[in-house]
């Protein structure tokens, strides 16, 4: 492993390191690795953040959202989805948003989709999912098509995954909240594809996260290496013969990378790095950081923030080369109330032109739809078992927000569309009641063409069905 040398920094970028609070132990790392483009590397501190937001083409093409776009961006060269945004402007803050028409996204983050590269019709597990921005990136290159399984091991960022899902309208995905070790003992040899966004000492993060900064030491960076070669442990074991397993970061720190990579193809010789296309700025990995670096090491990437707009991050590519057939697995079956399913037909014939097709399975009085062919659920943790399609009241169906993200106008029979700079929609994201004319029953609430919400019309007045924990508050 490399040792701290003594060394004199220049008094001017130590005055500025000091001033973000970056930790001294830290610096000096820094300084041993980068050597001559250490000055460089510290220069970007001084930099504003690099803000970016993700086109969701499950629900717009890229062209029709720049034909309509309200802000000012810049294309992201490593993504095709991907654009910049100035700071003072807050697309989180637009109905838009909330139609989920895009996710906002670090820039270097969005790169371990396009790596990923997951196809339509296959089955995907995103190992430490939350809070979903690679997930959702996921989910719209398999176009609603296959299966996408998302956990994470901690509940409440667990429910925050849960709701990005529902939000950019994801049809096809399971959300679960488990552990590597309880997912791997029901699903070995099951995915085809493998994403490990594991959980690191963040060195990437600091220039836009103080607790980053404030929550690091070499101990800790140690303790996440040791945490993520149990996780690839149980990661490896989940993917076919010949599948993918992409393993990233955000942290610059060669245990937790080109370290971790090494021991874990000591340990599966059966595995071996990918030659992946790198991108304009990227950089290769580094077999001088680590002792014994296993094998074209050079082939992981870095992405460092003096040579791209965007943060800190690591990733590998690896391959599958043999393992064991997958054993046959148990899939789903649950017998349904049949006064449940009537209820939702009934629903279904009035209201949509399209019913979401698939499995249906009932939690309780909640119902979903999963795609066809999905493993027993049986005691696992699971937040959202397919796409939720709504509640069973009393004889009566009534539509989840989630069906409504997930539904394009030409879906629903009847439907109330807004403005995006109108009154109406402000109105409407504050769950206040809008007039309207038109049939009685559910009407799809759209802004500028793109589904938002329910409202049910009775007479002239549409009862407002937007979720109250989502309803924005005051001026917003």
């Amino acid at each position: 492993m490399f040792t701290t040398p003594n060394f004199k920094m220049n008094d001017n970028i130590l005055f500025e390191v000091n001033k973000l609070n970056l930790p001294q132990t830290f610096q000096e790392k820094m300084k041993n690795l980068l050597q001559e483009e250490y000055d460089a590397f510290i220069r970007s501190y001084e930099e504003e953040k690099n803000q970016g937001l993700r086109i969701n083409t499950l629900k717009i093409s890229i062209d029709e959202f720049l034909q309509m776009n309200p802000f000012t961006t810049e294309k992201i060269p490593w993504v095709k989805e991907g654009y910049f945004y100035p700071g003072n402007e807050r697309p989180g803050k637009h109905p838009y948003h909330e139609a989920g028409l895009y996710y906002i996204q670090e820039p270097s983050a969005m790169a371990v989709g396009e790596f990923v590269d997951p196809k339509p019709g296959e089955i995907i597990l995103d190992l430490c999912a939350a809070p979903g921005g690679k997930t959702t990136h996921l989910a719209s290159k398999m176009d609603g098509e296959g299966l996408l399984v998302s956990n994470e091991i901690h509940p409440q960022r667990a429910k925050i995954l849960s709701q990005n899902v529902e939000r950019m309208g994801i049809k096809n995905a399971i959300v679960t909240n488990e552990t590597p070790e309880r997912l791997a003992a029901r699903f070995r040899g099951f995915f085809d594809r493998i994403l490990v966004d594991a959980p690191c000492s963040g060195e990437g993060m600091f220039r836009k996260d103080e607790e980053a900064r404030l929550h690091w030491s070499p101990e800790n960076v140690a303790l996440c290496a040791s945490r993520q070669d149990g996780i690839l442990d149980h990661a490896q074991s989940m993917l076919k013969p010949g599948g993918r397993l992409v393993y990233s970061t955000c942290t610059f720190s060669p245990e937790e990378n080109e370290g971790t990579i090494s021991r874990f193809l000591e340990k599966y010789p059966h595995f071996e790095i990918e030659q992946v296309e790198v991108y304009e700025g990227f950089n290769h990995g580094r077999a001088d950081w680590v002792e014994n670096a296993a094998p074209n090491i050079e082939r992981t990437i870095r992405i460092w923030p003096h040579r791209v707009k965007g943060e800190g991050h690591y990733i590998a590519v690896l391959k599958k080369n043999d393992g064991e057939e997958p054993p046959r697995f148990k899939y789903a079956k649950q017998k349904l109330d049949p006064k449940m399913l009537k209820a939702y037909q009934q629903f279904a014939g009035e209201t949509l032109n399209i019913s979401p097709s698939g499995y249906f399975i009932a939690f309780n009085d909640q119902l979903y739809v999963l795609p066809k062919e999905v493993p027993s659920l049986e005691k696992l943790k699971v937040l959202r078992p397919g796409l939720h399609l709504g509640t069973f009241k009393k004889n009566r169906f009534e539509p989840s927000h989630a069906l409504a993200l997930a539904l394009s106008k030409e879906e629903a029979k009847n439907v109330m569309d807004l403005s995006a700079g109108s009154d109406e929609i402000i109105a409407y994201l504050k769950g206040e009641v809008l007039q309207a004319n038109g049939s009685k029953g559910w009407h799809l609430i759209t802004v500028d063409g793109y589904s938002i919400g329910w409202g049910k019309l009775a007479g002239n007045m549409m009862k407002n069905h937007y979720p109250k924990g989502l309803r924005w508050m005051g001026n917003e």
